[in-house]
């Protein structure tokens, strides 16, 4: 038996393994399947113009399309984290799934990369639609984008999981095994010593930082989340350590979705034939078909720089500062828009626009599944994704809907309401997440 003052935590057993081949194993499988929600969302910007000749469809007929497949989204994204929460992440939660096997020094990078996946869906998603769109028929694009999602289906069982979430269950022998499958594909070892839950469990009694122990600490004897039902596990994101913070990523996430598909959704409604808004001596020779379809793929690779932003921003100036650097961006650039622009010069924003949005939008996903303690990761997160589904939902039947009835400058005010609305949120986050340890369990006995 291993000296009771040689022991670590599963975070020090990642970080002495490192980022290796079982990770990128792990990112594959995770990106795969961002890769096929991006392509499930982007596809709805395609679709609902061709549809909506197809079917005479009314404006608000068509946003409707898009809102249900939101209203989908929000069941899952809620429903899917207490799963996680309670029988195991490989109920499928990829972020939080992801989140827990990479090391906390680079999480920031790791998790950027991770969120490429979703660019590549959505420029995948727009190269397909440009080629098959044209030549077959929109029905062909929907089963040619679901083969993502057969191929997750294929590997479902495959899948390990998380070494964080069985020591959280008390399943720590399996977790050490987790660990050494980690440290044998990676070719390095554990620490020496012996594996323990909770850093509380440490004889030095090392704590988590102070401005986080409130709100993450491990201290809390044997009143942990473990054994907790669903309902039991909502309501605790609105105990008092938790309240405040749910309540405010909840109108960050709502807002980031609002703000992201209003900006892909308003490419496929700018780029419409219907010019009865506009000047007909600017817009009269910009046929849809082509236009959209260019303007859809020169927009979605304005995801590449957003990244390539994001992954600057998030490790050096930190989760909150990142997110209302490039929100802030955001608004400028879509603050011309409030008038009418020239096509090159409307898609040029928008480029803008969905760059910073998409880095945004990246690091709050980030946030949100760091901010939370293991006990609650998927809970919080997957709440607060159903709340960002909801604004995708809204965002139809609101800003879009607008702008298809020559109300743009009106649409283009809401959305910057919306976008400030979301800074000042994130700005009262009173926590950082940058560099931390990842906590477990949180502490009610002050409460």
């Amino acid at each position: 038996m291993a000296e009771q003052g040689h022991v670590y935590t599963v975070d020090e057993a990642l970080t002495h393994v490192g980022f290796g081949k079982y990770q990128c194993f792990v990112l594959a499988y995770a990106g795969l399947g961002w890769v096929a929600e991006a392509m499930e969302i982007m596809i709805l910007s395609f679709v609902g113009p061709t549809v909506k000749s197809e079917w005479n469809l009314s404006s608000t007929e068509e946003s409707l399309i898009t809102t249900s497949v939101f209203a989908g989204l929000v069941v899952g994204a809620y429903a899917w984290g207490l799963v996680a929460d309670n029988y195991g992440r490989s109920g499928h939660v990829f972020l939080s799934w992801f989140l827990e096997f990479v090391p906390p020094s680079n999480r920031g990078m790791w998790m950027v990369i991770f969120s490429s996946f979703w660019t590549i869906g959505s420029v995948s998603e727009a190269i397909g639609a440009w080629i098959i769109m044209p030549r077959l028929d929109w029905r062909w694009l929907l089963g040619l984008s679901s083969i993502p999602s057969f191929i997750l289906l294929a590997f479902l069982g495959f899948q390990p999981e998380s070494p964080r979430y069985l020591c959280l269950k008390g399943r720590t022998a399996e977790a050490h095994r987790a660990l050494e499958k980690i440290a044998q594909v990676n070719k390095t070892k554990l620490p020496n010593g012996k594996l323990v839950a909770r850093r509380s469990t440490l004889p030095t009694g090392e704590r988590a930082p102070p401005e986080l122990v409130h709100l993450l600490s491990s201290n809390g004897g044997n009143k942990t989340t473990e054994g907790k039902s669903g309902l039991s596990l909502f309501l605790m994101l609105f105990s008092s350590k938790l309240a405040r913070t749910t309540i405010l990523l909840w109108l960050l996430l709502f807002g980031n979705s609002f703000a992201y598909y209003a900006v892909v959704l308003l490419i496929s409604e700018l780029s419409s034939l219907d010019t009865r808004c506009r000047s007909p001596l600017m817009f009269s020779h910009h046929p849809q078909d082509a236009n959209l379809y260019i303007d859809e793929f020169i927009t979605s690779l304005a995801e590449i720089p957003g990244l390539l932003l994001a992954a600057i921003l998030v490790d050096t100036a930190g989760r909150k500062l990142s997110i209302t650097i490039m929100f802030t961006l955001s608004c400028l650039f879509l603050l011309p828009l409030v008038t009418y622009q020239s096509n090159i010069l409307t898609t040029g924003l928008l480029f803008g626009a969905r760059m910073c949005v998409m880095g945004a939008f990246t690091v709050s996903l980030i946030y949100a599944a760091e901010i939370y303690p293991t006990s609650v990761r998927s809970t919080g997160a997957g709440a607060a994704n159903a709340m960002g589904r909801i604004g995708g939902m809204v965002c139809p039947l609101v800003a879009v809907a607008l702008v298809a009835n020559c109300h743009q400058m009106t649409a283009v005010v809401l959305l910057v309401v919306v976008i400030v609305t979301s800074i000042l949120s994130v700005m009262l986050i009173p926590f950082e997440t940058k560099g931390q340890e990842l906590s477990d369990t949180v502490d009610f006995t002050s409460d």
